[in-house]
């Protein structure tokens, strides 16, 4: 049974499936589509995107330059707390949704649409990271995801729908693509078809911000990252905003092949999927902002953000961002970054990033209180006491018997 919708914001790539979708859209439900296009640094041109909405009949299109946002407001936040997904993922695929979600929300309202749509399938975990925006930011808003409702089930069924209804299809669309590719500003996910056996090994030509680690220069490079309350605001000196500062850590990470990640990971719809990452700018900048971290932050503090890491990534994979949990995480998180300010420098060589110096004005390193020379601060004999008390527990128990 068809929703009574009258007007439906598309998120829309200009590629062929959502072209599929927005000609579908007015055919099942007869209703006004409004197209929105993000710029979150996938590194394509989008004005064919407005040109194909506009050929297809679309009379409200949205094309927005959501870099800055993306980086400042979503990638820096998380990057505070080290996220790391089941102990490698850089999160890249999973921390865009929300913003998505969130600018087609605000464009829904702005337009009085009644309905959202996306092309995400029913099996992967990018339907639930837009829903819950959705139904987080505008609560009765009606979703509309294609790919559990029609019956368009293969290549092969879309090819002859497009062709039916004379949506352009190009050449290489035409075949079995070797896998399906998702980018922005922090990484490129490779997934699907060629990759779904975890046993086959990738095929690294498919890599586009990387060079093969094994073909990157033979001498490795030193580079320097700023950081201002936890967040990196220059490369070598040089005072970057957001976008430009990660665009400027991906050339150089991608010219020393640095950030390439083969990963089997848990989908929360709870299935595994094996998934072909490339994260070089973010890989440099997990590594800095841990050795700024190292020197800036007490143990117990750095300790209690690395218990609640992995907590906080689930959050953010799962779709969880706009929740009260993951906010609460995040004052907490930021709140420890208050003095994380300084200057790291690190090394760059064949697939490898390595932390070689770190300073700030805000240091808790005490040269006086580790040297192995003479010092007048730190009285050896008081770590007796220290190491009985401690102790006294394991040696009650010890006559206990």
């Amino acid at each position: 049974m068809k929703r009574n919708i009258k007007k439906v914001v598309l998120a829309y790539s200009g590629g062929l499936d959502t072209s599929i979708i927005l000609k579908w859209l007015k055919e099942e439900y007869g209703c006004e589509v409004v197209t929105f296009t993000a710029d979150i640094g996938q590194g394509e041109e989008l004005e064919p995107a407005r040109k194909k909405a506009e050929l297809m009949g679309v009379k409200e299109i949205f094309i927005d330059d959501l870099r800055e946002e993306f980086v400042r407001d979503f990638v820096f936040p998380m990057f505070r707390a080290n996220a790391l997904y089941e102990g490698v993922y850089l999160l890249g695929t999973s921390i865009a949704r929300p913003l998505i979600a969130k600018r087609q929300i605000e464009i829904a309202k702005q337009v009085g649409a009644d309905a959202v749509c996306h092309g995400a399938t029913g099996k992967g975990n990018d339907q639930v990271r837009f829903e819950l925006g959705y139904y987080a930011l505008k609560p009765d808003i009606q979703v509309i995801a294609p790919w559990r409702e029609w019956n368009l089930t293969s290549r092969t069924a879309m090819i002859e729908y497009a062709e039916k209804h004379q949506i352009p299809v190009a050449k290489d669309k035409r075949g079995e693509a070797p896998y399906s590719m998702d980018a922005n500003l922090l990484h490129i996910s490779y997934e699907g078809k060629m990759l779904e056996d975890p046993s086959v090994i990738a095929d690294t030509s498919m890599f586009r911000l990387t060079v093969n680690p094994e073909d990157a220069p033979d001498s490795p490079e030193e580079i320097e990252v700023g950081f201002a309350r936890g967040d990196a605001v220059s490369v070598n000196g040089k005072t970057l905003s957001p976008a430009n500062l990660l665009a400027e850590l991906n050339r150089l990470g991608g010219k020393h092949g640095v950030g390439r990640l083969d990963l089997v990971e848990n989908r929360y719809v709870g299935m595994k999927s094996r998934g072909v990452y490339e994260t070089p700018g973010g890989t440099i900048l997990l590594a800095a902002h841990r050795g700024i971290e190292s020197i800036t932050l007490d143990r117990g503090a750095a300790h209690l953000k690395d218990e609640i890491m992995p907590r906080y990534a689930e959050l953010i994979y799962n779709g969880y961002w706009f929740s009260p949990e993951r906010e609460m995480l995040q004052a907490l998180i930021d709140r420890s970054q208050v003095n994380v300010t300084g200057t790291v420098r690190l090394k760059l060589y064949k697939g490898s990033v390595s932390v070689i110096s770190r300073s700030s004005p805000h240091s808790l390193y005490s040269m006086q209180h580790v040297t192995f020379e003479e010092d007048s601060v730190y009285d050896q004999r008081d770590a007796a006491g220290f190491i009985k008390l401690n102790a006294l527990r394991l040696r009650l128990l010890n006559r206990r018997g």
